[in-house]
């Protein structure tokens, strides 16, 4: 908004202790902020005039004003005011939601100015691109919906150590958990996501077949790779099933992937397979 003068002469006077001695917001931030140190504020342009206000009272108190800024207003994505009674946007319910931190830092730092929507690996990150120039003076529209593929996109770009410890803790652990999280991590929406695929790999699906492709599920079963398996197991494994049925495409790799993993969709079984290793494939297919 550039430089604002208010006029406080103008303004009523403010009320800052109600009639039963509770202190209201306008003096109580102040009092706050002197006594935190804050040296920047910035926040909606509803409140310019109450920043007239609240600045004379750091003087009255003796305190050092701090630098102040206002940004523009967000709204809901069709436009229409946004209200604290709008719980499906409280803190609660997007964690609630599973929805990492810096995914909803990400979309809020970005919304109503000229950088694009993007997800930030790290708060570092998000305060080099933050500029207050690029900043629209147009409301911003907050689209809750636009927090799914930022979130994705977080945990696809997350290395094996940045999840470790958060693994561990819903006891996805050791070699195991690296693996599972290097095969499986692009397709997850929220973190627990992962669980699916360590949950499939341990041998706890359901396999879909369907009544049409038992016999070549059998057939699929009896040339199983025996022993270790590797990043080739799954390549020879259907290169043999294809040269034994004629099925090639979409016929031969979804009933195996509907076996194996009872989804018809998910992570490539290039890299799965191997992790599911013999026992389990063998037990998923002799259903």
């Amino acid at each position: 908004r550039g430089n604002q003068n208010i006029d406080t002469a103008s303004l009523s006077d403010p009320v800052l202790i109600r009639g039963d001695g509770v202190c209201l917001y306008t003096l109580a931030s102040v009092i706050d902020d002197i006594d935190m140190g804050i040296t920047h504020i910035l926040r909606g342009e509803d409140h310019v005039a109450n920043t007239g206000v609240q600045l004379e009272i750091f003087d009255a108190l003796g305190g050092k004003r701090p630098e102040c800024g206002h940004h523009n207003l967000l709204v809901g994505k069709e436009g229409e005011a946004l209200s604290k009674r709008l719980k499906s946007l409280s803190i609660r319910d997007l964690r609630a939601l599973e929805l990492e931190p810096l995914s909803v830092i990400s979309l809020s730092a970005t919304i109503g100015s000229s950088n694009p929507v993007k997800p930030y690996a790290s708060l570092d990150a998000v305060f080099e691109d933050f500029d207050l120039s690029k900043l629209s003076r147009a409301a911003a529209r907050f689209d809750p919906d636009e927090l799914k593929p930022i979130n994705a996109k977080l945990l696809h770009d997350m290395s094996f150590d940045d999840v470790e410890n958060r693994l561990k803790s819903i006891n996805i652990e050791g070699e195991f958990a690296q693996n599972i999280w290097n095969a499986c991590k692009s397709n997850v929406e929220i973190f627990s996501d992962i669980n699916i695929w360590a949950e499939i790999a341990k041998g706890n699906a359901t396999p879909v077949i369907a009544a049409e492709d038992e016999e070549f599920i059998a057939t699929a079963l009896k040339l199983l790779p025996t022993g270790d398996y590797d990043e080739n197991s799954w390549g020879q494994w259907t290169n043999a099933i294809k040269q034994a049925t004629g099925r090639k495409g979409k016929t031969l790799f979804r009933p195996l992937r509907l076996a194996l993993t009872g989804l018809a969709f998910g992570a490539e079984l290039k890299t799965l397979f191997p992790i599911i290793g013999e026992a389990h494939a063998k037990a998923y297919l002799s259903v």
